[in-house]
């Protein structure tokens, strides 16, 4: 399908924007030196008229993305956390790309539904409203159970967004091949595999089965958390399509000035949302990953009520060891831990000089530090911690976008509460204790005695690996001059390595 209409799809984007008058309003934004704003006019005042027009009522920038499709939207949806990036006013413009982009017709969705559950609505649903919320993938609309009268949130994906999210996507990987071809440089960052982790990660939002499954998952991981929510799935009453939960009740995140009028704190709120991602991404490695404005409420007690679980990150318990040691080295400004983490995960190649490394990390930290509270910012960090990293030849880390992008976003809505929020003082009380528990000690223990059990596991098969390895070994190498590097073959090594693992097993059990 990467053929030229794609091609075409980019150069219309391009046009979009130039026809909606979007053009400028972004540059400005986005602060463009003379130099790119120059260019984006000469190449897009040609083209103006094959973009697509959109809805004039809306403002220029959401007018054009909007035309353009779902992943031009979940791209506005990440800016409107940003006004730091974007300005206060463009910030604004954009959340309505949360949950207020026009529905589609309710009789639609009432057939989606019956097609899907097999059922007539009112068989199912009674006050089955008009859609409630509409953002790029879905719409939800409130109604009652049938059988009790629960309140609910009935889910429903557009009709044909799966063909036009593929399409969106595969011209990004069109965008991604052509920048890699006429930017070296940028293959550090590789942007194809950037492309592939964010269409496995959006794609699955098109699947509200998988959606139930994460928010079941995810409200038995959270249940413990004191000032947190999450609403439950109906299974019955969900498919691939179509998704019931429990109705939310609460403020919107985005309403800043009624969550103060109702009595809240707002800077506490602030904080325990940084704390609660955390929490979630080091403790369980698995975290709501869509956590903007449209997706939270403040329940009346205070508690955040987060929904909307189409997209969640996930990170194995070796990854969050490393983040977690990299984050607390800011913290404590210890920058030779966070450089000696860096060169242990593979991160930064090793014949890079660590110490110089650890002088560029300072140079990443101190400035941070030293800056007033409301310009600690962890988009900031990462933005230079890319540029250090660049130089020293670290590439990009697909299994930690997500992540990064989320912290981003969660520190968006978490300034949009309060905008003095000192981002590393919030994080501390859900780093510290994760750090004392998994890398101390204690977790030494831990581990230790997880690999006795997984050699005892396997313990029936070592004789064999082993008799393989020997066997390897005392073959006579075949009469072909080639060079051959020091050390034992990869079984062997691999056999010698398990024998020796469950030698110091046995002797650290008796």
């Amino acid at each position: 399908m990467r053929g030229p209409h794609n091609i075409w799809r980019l150069i219309r984007t391009g046009a979009t924007f130039e026809r909606t008058g979007a053009m400028g309003a972004a540059l400005d934004a986005m602060a463009a030196p003379a130099r790119v704003r120059l260019a984006a006019r000469v190449l897009g005042w040609p083209f103006a008229w094959l973009g697509y027009p959109g809805d004039p009522a809306l403002p220029p920038v959401t007018r054009a993305i909007t035309a353009l499709g779902p992943a031009y939207i979940k791209f506005g949806q990440i800016l409107s956390t940003r006004p730091d990036v974007v300005g206060a006013e463009m910030a604004a413009q954009l959340r309505m790309l949360q949950d207020r982009l026009p529905p589609f017709p309710t009789p639609i969705a009432r057939r989606m539904i019956e097609a899907e559950l097999g059922h007539p609505v009112e068989t199912l649903f009674t006050d089955f409203s008009e859609p409630v919320a509409a953002a790029s993938i879905a719409q939800v609309h409130y109604a009652r159970r049938a059988e009790d009268g629960a309140e609910v949130a009935v889910k429903v994906l557009r009709p044909g967004i799966e063909a036009a999210f593929r399409r969106d996507i595969d011209a990004f990987h069109v965008a991604a091949n052509l920048i890699e071809r006429l930017s070296p440089s940028s293959r550090r960052l590789r942007p194809r595999d950037v492309v592939k982790h964010f269409e496995s990660v959006v794609l699955g939002e098109l699947d509200l089965r998988l959606e139930a499954a994460s928010s079941s998952e995810f409200a038995e991981n959270t249940k413990g958390d004191p000032g947190f929510s999450v609403p439950e799935p109906h299974w019955a009453l969900s498919s691939r399509r179509v998704m019931t939960s429990d109705w939310v009740h609460g403020i919107p995140m985005g309403d800043v000035d009624a969550i103060r009028a109702a009595g809240h704190d707002t800077t506490a709120i602030a904080t325990r949302m940084i704390q609660l991602f955390l929490s979630h991404a080091l403790r369980d490695g698995f975290f709501h990953a869509d956590m903007h404005q449209g997706n939270l409420r403040v329940a009346a007690n205070g508690d955040i009520v987060a929904f909307d679980f189409g997209i969640m990150g996930e990170i194995d318990e070796y990854t969050r060891r490393v983040y977690a040691e990299i984050l607390y080295g800011f913290i404590q400004r210890d920058y030779r831990r966070v450089a000696r983490v860096h060169f242990e995960a593979g991160y930064v190649p090793r014949d890079r000089n660590m110490a110089q490394f650890a002088r560029a990390l300072r140079a990443v930290g101190e400035p941070i530090f030293g800056a007033d509270a409301s310009r600690i910012s962890m988009g900031n960090l990462l933005s230079y911690l890319f540029e250090v990293t660049e130089r020293f030849g670290m590439q990009t880390r697909t299994e930690l976008i997500l992540l990064q992008r989320t912290m981003v976003v969660v520190e968006g809505v978490a300034r949009s509460l309060d905008p003095q929020i000192n981002m590393w003082t919030a994080a501390r009380p859900a780093v510290e204790p994760y750090i004392r528990d998994n890398l101390g000690p204690r977790a030494a223990a831990h581990d230790l005695s997880r690999a006795v059990r997984a050699l005892g596991h396997y313990g029936p098969k070592l004789p064999d690996l082993i008799d393989q390895a020997m066997d390897r070994l005392t073959e006579p190498s075949p009469p072909v001059r080639v060079k051959v590097r020091r050390g034992l073959p990869w079984p062997a090594a691999s056999a010698a390595l398990v024998a020796a693992g469950v030698l110091v097993g046995l002797v650290f059990a008796s």
